[in-house]
């Protein structure tokens, strides 16, 4: 299993896109997995035959773990293992380990039923069910109704895991301004007249933070143990609502491109990502994160900082010629007058579309 994001730790596998014995090109779609950040599609590396298949649809895998055997490799499955002794380290996978701790289960004496005889997170939940224990009785739902117990998928997981640890480890402190849309509404106005490709309102925003973040480095940056990191590089989120979570492809080096490649790039994104077609590289490294809630009639939000970056702005609806932005900021490493000059500049850019366009 490939790492194909930042903070992957292990993936589900969706589906299998080759069967054993089919052959395969570089850049030809493999297989279909879901990690922490989106479900994504990994392309063979070169060109190849499928021999057999170690982990099934469904199965929770490790990075760095076998999936999968072509045919000039190994070629067949390896034998089981048997139950690992006391003094040995088990062979599990990843969930397992994590289910066991929270189960209060020891994964000395479990026979795995993997590939290889490794533990699996199933072989754990059948170790710590008791034998004949007795089915606890079921709640009156009567207060509520009946309810619905709803699993969240590894995306959501992650989601909710990295907006708590924001919620609970970052300062945050908020600064709203208006923006004036007027420039930009007649700049785009023209652009649709005369049948040109028109970059969107969220296009012009993430030009002019782009610039921005060379201006103003410590917002392009993270905080560790009491030191500031500030990128060389200058990527910016977009953040992307699908049917069921809430993806972040990323522009990279955004503030070496024009407008127009720009405008490219957040449609190309976009669309990858309700499409689910998303490559791991598009959802990796971004360094500032723009998040546009502007075409659901929103006059204004605040958006919640995404570890390891230390400020997102969220962009509202235009009403009138004014557009609300608000920028959510680490108060370890930028201050109240930071974000109040940065969003001072970003007003001038959005008054002069026509040098954000050049």
């Amino acid at each position: 299993m490939p790492k194909l994001s930042d903070s992957m730790a292990d993936a589900v596998i969706v589906r299998w896109l080759k069967s054993p014995g089919d052959s395969f090109t570089r850049g030809e779609a493999l297989i279909e997995v879901e990690t922490d950040k989106a479900t994504v599609v990994y392309e063979a590396e070169a060109d190849g035959r499928l021999d057999s298949i170690l982990a099934p649809e469904g199965a929770a895998v490790g990075i760095g773990e076998p999936i999968a055997t072509l045919a000039n490799g190994a070629g067949t499955d390896p034998p089981a293992a048997p139950a690992a002794a006391d003094g040995e380290r088990p062979n599990a996978t990843p969930v397992a380990r994590r289910t066991a701790v929270e189960l209060g289960v020891s994964l000395h004496g479990i026979a795995g039923s993997g590939p290889g005889g490794r533990i699996t997170r199933e072989d754990v939940e059948q170790a710590a069910e008791p034998a004949g224990a007795p089915v606890p009785e079921r709640p009156s739902a009567a207060g509520k109704g009946e309810t619905r117990v709803v699993e969240l998928t590894a995306t959501q997981a992650t989601i909710a895991r990295r907006m708590a640890q924001s919620a609970t480890t970052i300062p945050v402190f908020t600064v709203s301004a208006d923006m004036n849309m007027q420039l930009v509404a007649a700049l785009r106005a023209g652009a649709r007249e005369e049948g040109a490709e028109t970059p969107s309102i969220n296009d012009f925003v993430v030009r002019a933070a782009a610039l921005l973040l060379r201006e103003f480095p410590r917002f392009n940056a993270s905080y560790a143990d009491g030191k500031i990191e500030c990128y060389a590089r200058v990527n910016v989120g977009i953040a992307v609502a699908t049917d069921d979570a809430l993806l972040v492809p990323v522009v990279h080096d955004a503030d070496r491109k024009t407008l127009a490649e720009i405008a490219a790039d957040t449609r190309r994104l976009a669309e990858a990502a309700r499409r689910r077609t998303l490559q791991p590289e598009d959802l990796r490294d971004a360094t500032f994160t723009v998040s546009n809630l502007g075409m659901f009639g929103v006059r204004s939000f605040t958006a919640i900082i995404d570890p390891p970056q230390v400020a997102i702005l969220a962009v509202g609806g235009i009403s009138g010629n004014a557009m609300t932005v608000t920028l959510s900021c680490d108060h370890r490493v930028v201050y109240g007058a930071d974000g109040a000059r940065f969003l001072s500049r970003l007003g001038e850019l959005l008054e002069r579309p026509l040098v954000l366009a050049s």
